[in-house]
């Protein structure tokens, strides 16, 4: 009767679902800020350049 009881109390138990779902969440919100970053690195690299330069012609 023991093995029984435990196996529907491991049937009803939730919380292995609810960390599967937290692990899948945070993977999705891992992988859409590396493709933000990503698709964002260019245009911050040409525009960290573009300041640079325009701050050292002004200096000379």
């Amino acid at each position: 009767m023991d093995k029984l009881k435990l196996a529907k109390r491991f049937q009803k138990d939730e919380d292995g679902a609810v960390t599967v779902d937290w692990v899948v969440l945070t993977a999705a919100i891992v992988g859409l800020a590396i493709a933000v970053i990503a698709s964002v690195r260019g245009g911050v690299n040409s525009l960290g350049q573009n300041i640079s330069e325009r701050i050292e012609s002004q200096m000379q």
